[in-house]
């Protein structure tokens, strides 16, 4: 009598980009069935823009520029730089509720987790910045300094905003609870982004305050967005150095913000979805 095995058909593990490819998806599929997790990139910017533009405005003095358009690029950095919080309360609910673990159970890399994290925070955040867009045209900002330069803008937001999401994937890597990491990343990320020329000119800052607001990355974005899209002069003679090579400065400080966050948020969250 001959003895037939059936053999157990191999199963290879999927490739980084193809795990990575259905994490986003997974993230994606989340929020289409949450809507409401749009709120702080749709509502909550136009808020902004609508309150700066006809409550603050009108106080704030920028010489030889329309205030709204030089409040655009401001208010669009400051909503990719909060990425960064977003983010890090999705790493941190997904640690906390046991779906890491659900995922650890796959043959996929961890390493895939994060980054399929990080590229549906960027295509989340892009929806923020195109819902300001459109707000902004309709309140009278335009981009002035042709099709590629706006884009080149565009870019240098989510490159920037990569960086800062990989800032929030440590964050809520290393902390326990979601209401602890929405906590730290607000109490960080707000003055960050008011200290700076976001919302009004650095010039009438005192000095130290000056010098702390133009030296801050998100400084030097603001400003590389507003000569990219020709919504004010260049920088003073009198600011910092950053200021006066916002692109290049920009573009650096992109690279070495995701080189710092992006090994130590792997190391963390392996060390974190371990215990």
């Amino acid at each position: 009598m001959t003895t037939i095995r059936s053999e157990r058909p191999v199963a290879n593990p999927p490739s980084l980009a193809r795990a990575s490819a259905t994490v986003v998806w997974r993230n994606l599929i989340h929020i289409r069935r949450m809507p409401e997790m749009l709120l702080d990139v749709t509502i909550q910017p136009v808020m902004f823009v609508l309150l700066f533009a006809f409550v603050f405005g009108g106080s704030i003095n920028v010489p030889g520029t329309n205030y709204r358009e030089f409040l655009l690029p401001g208010i669009m950095a400051q909503t990719i730089v909060f990425s960064s919080a977003v983010v890090a309360m999705g790493i941190a609910n997904d640690l906390q509720k046991g779906i890491v673990d659900r995922l650890k159970s796959l043959p996929i890399s961890r390493s895939s987790v994060l980054v399929g994290r990080s590229i549906s925070s960027l295509i989340h955040s892009s929806i923020g910045i195109a819902v300001m867009s459109l707000t902004g045209l309709l309140i009278g900002w335009r981009i002035r300094d042709g099709v590629v330069n706006g884009i080149l803008a565009f870019l240098l937001l989510l490159l920037f905003g990569f960086a800062m999401i990989w800032l929030g994937i440590w964050v809520g890597s290393l902390m326990r609870t979601v209401e602890a990491v929405q906590g730290f990343m607000f109490t960080v990320m707000f003055p960050l982004t008011f200290v700076a020329n976001t919302f009004a000119p650095t010039a009438t800052m005192p000095s130290w305050l000056r010098f702390l607001a133009e030296w801050n990355p998100i400084s030097a974005l603001t400003q590389a967005c507003r000569e990219l899209w020709g919504n004010g002069d260049p920088a003073l003679r009198g600011a910092a150095w950053p200021l006066h090579h916002a692109v290049p400065v920009t573009i650096a400080w992109s690279i070495i913000l995701t080189a710092v966050f992006a090994p130590l948020a792997l190391a963390a969250f392996r060390r974190r979805s371990q215990d």
